[in-house]
């Protein structure tokens, strides 16, 4: 392998990013796989996520049967298993990131139009063969829809491995609450990873110099020369003109597409990833939603095979069968977070899908499939763990797509946010939790909406799936009650017969009883900012309405095929 490293990449303003280029040492012209953000193109793995990191070396050996692993870095292909099957790896530092000087924009229009310039460099240079695909997870699959929305014309293909297109439904408010948890703790990250920063704590992993490159900035410095995330997120609580633009028109992306998402995404990229996938004009499109954390299975020997052969296709031009591929492929979780089975299909959710209803009756706390014939409502404070409604299957079942709850609510106060949870347990009472990326036992799936901010987008709405404009807020009048439409994120499970199914309402994030640490169950994905839930609107009462034009439900995605 060849390393170019810490070479200038020029943009239409004059400014230059750095960039690394590993390449293959025969001389020739290569496809190329890149990615940009602001997360270190120098940075080694275990140094940025040491957690995800110790997974993937002690419970995952095969991934470096073929890999010394120490030139890989976070969220990016590795080298050692892309370079010798002839292809070429650029890395770029985000302009005010790391080694990059200029202004640090994160998510921006700026930095996606920095992104076409790359493109449109690497596209010419003599090791290219004038095609570029994108391959990253999370940050790194997030600016491939984006990007690819501008349409550069050496872009050849894309695969977002688990990574949200929508910005404000995904990255930073989860149904118009603002998710201060874990933005919080990502932008402490890319703060200290900013252009200039003198005591960055992490080494250029090539080189063993300061990762943040040799120049040296002031705080004060360095706050003049970025965007404030926190605040400008803050600032707009609502789908406005500074959102739209940080949102790509997805209908636009008509190259081909293979898409990645992952349960182990929930309260983050797994509604965003499955959405930009069903909004793609692509027609050579792929959808794969997996179980686990993403960080490791973007890295299994199965799955890298599966992005070469994608990649093989469309940037070498190889017919290798790549279309017999099944359009979607949903994997069902068993209780025991193992894979069931594989389900496929050409549509999501898939043929044979069933809309199956279970109805709430506030008087019993249940879920049934008859509507309850008596009228009921039940009170929980919103600072309360909330209310749940369960039931107990009589018959086997299995779920694989979109959940949504129909609701009849009330408040004391002129606001309120509900938070849903579907928890499963087994016929033995164990509850069923899942490992994802950032939570060790997520449940089944969560939901959540600021009721002020019901209202629906028709056009985009379908059956399955409760659209939200979040273009303004509908005030509450307290004790009326008000019909809301809970968008559940995707979920799969096979649940035998006997298991218990629930449905968790609440004023606040899900905490399973007893947990403590950082891992109560929500993960990072909390919303507990006092400047966007303020007490005086988001500590009343609330009330959940059943019964005869009442009739509030949880609708289930059941697969009957």
């Amino acid at each position: 392998m060849v390393l170019d490293h810490d070479i200038d990449i020029p943009m239409r303003d004059g400014a230059k990013l750095k960039a690394n280029v590993m390449r293959p040492q025969a001389e020739g012209k290569y496809p190329v796989l890149m990615t940009l953000g602001p997360y270190g193109k120098d940075l080694h793995f275990s140094n940025n996520s040491p957690a995800p990191w110790k997974n993937l070396t002690e419970n995952h050996p095969e991934v470096f049967e073929h890999s010394s692993g120490k030139w890989m870095a976070f969220e990016t292909p590795d080298p050692e298993v892309w370079v010798p099957h002839g292809y070429v790896l650029v890395r770029v530092d985000s302009r005010g990131a790391v080694k990059s000087p200029g202004k640090l924009d994160v998510n921006s229009p700026a930095e996606f139009r920095d992104f076409y310039d790359a493109i449109e460099w690497v596209g010419v240079q003599p090791w290219c063969n004038g095609k570029v695909g994108l391959l990253g997870i999370s940050y790194y699959a997030c600016g491939q829809w984006f990007v690819a929305s501008l349409k550069p014309p050496h872009l050849a293909a894309i695969l977002p491995w688990q990574g949200t297109y929508d910005f404000y439904r995904g990255r930073t408010r989860q149904g118009g609450l603002f998710c201060n948890g874990f933005v919080q703790r990502w932008w402490n990250g890319i703060l200290s990873k900013q252009n200039g920063k003198a005591d960055c704590p992490h080494k250029d992993m090539f080189t063993g110099e300061r990762l943040t490159g040799p120049v040296e900035l002031s705080e004060e410095q360095r706050r003049a020369n970025r965007e404030e995330y926190i605040e400008n997120v803050l600032k707009h609580p609502l789908i406005d003109d500074w959102y739209a633009a940080r949102i790509p028109d997805v209908t636009k992306i008509d190259i081909p597409a293979f898409v990645v998402a992952n349960y182990g995404g929930l309260g983050l990229h797994l509604r965003g990833t499955i959405e930009g996938w069903r909004w793609l004009a692509s027609k050579d499109k792929w959808l794969k939603i997996q179980r686990g954390s993403y960080f490791v299975s973007y890295f299994m020997p199965e799955n890298v095979a599966l992005q070469r052969k994608f990649f093989d296709r469309y940037l070498k031009g190889l017919d290798n069968g790549w279309e017999q591929e099944p359009r979607v492929e949903v994997q069902v979780r068993s209780t025991d977070d193992k894979v069931a089975r594989s389900a496929r299909g050409t549509q999501y959710p898939l043929e044979g899908t069933k809309a199956t209803r279970l109805y709430l009756d506030a008087s019993a706390k249940s879920l049934s499939p008859a509507a309850p014939k008596a009228a009921s409502s039940v009170n929980y404070s919103a600072t309360s763990p909330g209310v749940a409604f369960t039931t107990v299957l009589d018959r086997d079942l299995e779920l694989a797509g979109p959940l949504k709850a129909k609701l009849y609510v009330a408040s004391s106060t002129p606001d309120m946010d509900m938070f849903a949870t579907v928890r499963a347990y087994d016929p033995s009472g164990q509850e069923a939790t899942f490992f994802a990326a950032d939570e060790p036992a997520f449940p089944a799936s969560m939901g959540w909406l600021r009721v002020t901010s019901r209202k629906l987008d028709t056009k985009r709405s379908t059956d399955w799936i409760p659209y939200h404009t979040h273009d303004e807020y509908q005030p509450l009048d307290p004790g009326k009650i008000y019909p809301i439409d809970v968008e559940i994120w995707a979920a799969s499970l096979r649940l035998p017969k006997g298991s218990k199914l629930e449905l968790l309402l609440a004023g606040r994030d899900f905490e399973r009883p007893g947990a403590t640490g950082t891992h109560k169950g929500s993960g990072p994905f909390i919303h507990a900012d006092p400047t966007d839930r303020p007490p005086e609107k988001f500590s009343g009462d609330h009330v959940i309405h059943t019964g005869p034009g009442r009739e509030s439900y949880l609708q289930l995605p059941e697969l009957t095929a």
